[in-house]
């Protein structure tokens, strides 16, 4: 039995992808260049237990989020309130925070880790310091210095390796807008981060489609078709497939690879503006949050309370 080119090939270049040889991805230092959009917390959304670290974490980014963890209520409710003035500031400087500009604070808060990472491989390309990145510094830094038509002579899989480079220079080209082969720091971002730039969307989802004939699963005679092979099929007929024309396009393609992403830092804005405005007014003041802190910020005495109540929980 044979499946043609189509879901199962995604399927079988990422469990590829998964095998063997530590793949260049992993660039300098094992960080890897390509990051995927992250959930804004990892913790559990449980404010009905008192746990408002998923909130925490949203509003003030994870790091921060540890900061406040160590202050006294005291000094945390005075820190919110500086951030409340740096909100409403950033925004129409109303006197108000709205949905608008609780969602812009988390967004750039959840930006952080994507600025962070870029300054740490900023350094790491930079080579010359010139304030710019080139293909040929990126491309050394990670993969190595070679003479032409040497590339990746002393490495097993070097086919496998000249792929790998060869897509990431596509990916660098794209990113570079004004193809100078030159990266500032927001275009070396997008190449980073394509995720998050709209004319990256394709870079992001390309995929090596077999041409003709290609034999991706063949059961021997009388063998049982494994369950695998199944459950990928009813999934790509019930999900993957939306014309239903029996193949993957490139729009599908899209769609399941960078599926429409729903927009978190509205949501937990939401969230956040749904619990304090106690007035119902549609915004919030800043005698509203500071009431209502511990759902922001974090303190000991929050860390304290969370605990009491786990434990009370696990008994």
């Amino acid at each position: 039995m044979m499946w043609q080119p189509s879901l199962l090939l995604l399927l079988l270049l990422l469990r590829r992808g998964a095998q063997g040889k530590p793949s260049p991805d992993a660039g300098p230092q094992g960080q890897g260049r390509v990051h995927q959009a992250a959930p804004l917390s990892e913790a559990p959304h449980d404010d009905a237990h008192g746990n408002f670290q998923y909130d925490h974490e949203a509003f003030l980014g994870r790091e921060v989020a540890k900061e406040f963890d160590q202050l006294s209520p005291e000094e945390s409710r005075a820190r919110l309130g500086r951030i409340v003035d740096r909100m409403d500031r950033a925004g129409d400087g109303d006197g108000w925070v709205s949905l608008a500009e609780l969602r812009a604070w988390i967004a750039h808060t959840q930006q952080r880790h994507i600025r962070d990472s870029v300054t740490a491989a900023w350094n790491t390309y930079d080579t010359d310091r010139d304030g710019r990145v080139g293909w040929e510094e990126l491309r050394n830094a990670t993969y190595g210095h070679y003479a032409p038509g040497e590339e990746f002579h002393d490495v097993e899989d070097a086919e496998t390796y000249k792929k790998m480079l060869a897509r990431d220079e596509r990916r660098f080209r794209v990113a570079d807008q004004d193809g100078d082969s030159m990266a500032t720091r927001e275009e070396l971002t997008a190449f980073l981060h394509p995720e998050e730039f709209p004319h990256m969307r394709d870079i992001v989802i390309a995929v090596s489609w077999a041409r003709g004939e290609a034999d991706l699963y063949s059961a021997e005679p009388g063998e049982e078709e494994p369950a695998w092979v199944q459950t990928e099929r009813e999934q790509f007929r019930d999900f993957r497939d939306l014309n239903k024309d029996g193949r993957l396009d490139g729009s599908e393609v899209g769609h399941w690879v960078l599926p429409p992403a729903q927009d978190q830092p509205l949501v937990e804005a939401n969230h956040l503006l749904h619990e304090s405005d106690t007035d119902k007014d549609g915004r919030l003041s800043k005698a509203e949050i500071l009431s209502n802190w511990n759902m922001f910020v974090g303190s000991q005495a929050t860390n304290y309370g969370e605990d009491l109540t786990r434990h009370h929980d696990e008994l």
